[in-house]
């Protein structure tokens, strides 16, 4: 199997992974009674995500040598998505593996420490989503920076480069003003519309090198 249909597989299935863990993360209010099911969930579904990541990245590492050009644009592309798969990794922590144990110390605490809890699980909650902002705005750029390496080379349709030209744009943009905030809802959002964009762009990769075994 070539590296071409490897990169493509992987950006697949991060992908696929991904909408997972948005499809299947909890969301709302939880009630006390609720946390002994929704836990395991919470955790589950991150676990997914940070394994997911790694997986993402390695296919946009593959496209990026299949799309690199002299002028570095798919590299740089690269790095940006290098910088947020940081940071959406330490969202996936803070919101994954700490907030359980905040939520069950927030439970089992006595009144007058519960107040404590709570201001750690609101700080935890912040952190939470400056990371998943920093996500946004570095992986919308990497989706330009692509789009545009996508557009120059002619190695796909100009569709997939137009796409994500616009997708990016006006998610950073979004992120930027405060428009779209990164919660349940605009988080999947963004999450769904780069996840056509890489399931996409893996299945013309595929297809690609399929074409080209047939005429040698």
């Amino acid at each position: 199997m070539t590296d071409e249909r490897r990169s493509g597989i992987a950006l697949i299935a991060g992908s696929a992974a991904m909408i997972i863990t948005m499809g299947f993360h909890p969301h709302g209010k939880i009630g006390p009674e609720e946390l002994d099911h929704v836990i395991p969930v919470l955790i589950g579904v991150h676990v997914l995500a940070l394994v997911s990541i790694p997986i993402l990245f390695l296919g946009a590492w593959g496209m990026t040598r299949w799309l690199a050009a002299p002028d570095r644009m798919a590299w740089a592309g690269l790095v940006f998505l290098a910088t947020g798969s940081i940071a959406v990794m330490n969202a996936a922590v803070f919101d994954g593996l700490m907030a359980p144990n905040l939520f069950r110390h927030i439970v089992a605490a006595a009144p007058e420490t519960r107040d404590g809890w709570k201001l750690l699980m609101n700080f935890n909650s912040q952190m939470n989503q400056a990371f998943a902002r920093v996500y946004g705005v570095a992986s919308s750029v990497a989706l330009v920076l692509w789009s545009v390496s996508i557009l120059r080379s002619r190695r796909m349709g100009r569709g997939m480069g137009i796409y994500g030209i616009v997708l990016g744009a006006v998610t950073a943009l979004g992120i930027l003003s405060g428009l779209l905030t990164p919660d349940w809802h605009g988080f999947g959002m963004l999450i769904l519309g780069q996840a056509i964009w890489f399931v996409t762009v893996g299945w013309k990769m595929w297809k690609a090198v399929k074409q080209q075994e047939a005429t040698t």
